[in-house]
């Protein structure tokens, strides 16, 4: 096997571990998984809303979650360890997973949005996008896109400024995709000032 060929199939493996945790622990506020190689086997961190979802009585949850990656997925001996996420408000996959819950127990779409921003905002984003796609109040397709703040569309800072997520609920009009980014609260180069000195100042 190529070098190409095995970081391609370890990326796939991953991602659809992935998505298997993120439909397991939809309750537990799933946030995302890292995946770390140990001379022991691979050790699986995972980051929750709730950790002790994810853990269970007596660590059940976490038992049969390490038996379903390692027999179903392959990953050899992993070792799961679970982390909290300090502010949920500022985590895009946590907020897209709520507005889809809000959507699920019959919210308007609007207030799902409008609640999700005010939470997110209040949390100190800099800025925040939620954009909700379906059949939102005809038969025919469409989204509508709620904003707060500044959100970087481009360039460097949108890299590490902005986290984003994208996810889908299934109601009875059909499927409607959900996207949240979040303007995190970090300076970026645009927030560099140049402050001149005078030469007394200097002296």
């Amino acid at each position: 096997m190529s070098i190409a060929r095995f970081f391609i199939n370890k990326s796939s493996k991953n991602m659809i571990i992935d998505n298997y945790l993120r439909n397991e622990l939809k309750r537990a506020g799933y946030a995302g998984v890292e995946f770390q190689k140990t001379p022991l086997g691979n050790r699986v961190v995972i980051y929750a809303e709730r950790p002790g979802m994810v853990i269970g009585r007596q660590g059940a949850t976490i038992r049969e979650l390490a038996h379903v990656i390692e027999t179903k997925y392959g990953l050899e001996n992993p070792q799961i360890a679970v982390v909290p996420v300090q502010n949920p408000e500022l985590n895009a996959r946590i907020m897209a997973s709520r507005v889809a819950s809000a959507l699920e127990r019959g919210i308007h779409f609007r207030r799902a949005a409008f609640v999700a921003l005010r939470q997110i905002m209040e949390a100190g984003a800099r800025g925040a996008e939620i954009v909700i796609r379906g059949k939102l109040s005809t038969e025919r397709s469409r989204y509508e896109k709620f904003r707060s703040g500044a959100i970087l569309k481009a360039g460097e800072p949108r890299k590490y400024a902005v986290d984003r997520a994208v996810t889908s609920v299934l109601l009875k009009p059909g499927v409607f995709g959900i996207q949240v980014s979040i303007y995190l609260p970090v300076k970026t180069v645009d927030d560099i000032s140049i402050v001149e000195v005078t030469q007394q100042a200097a002296g």
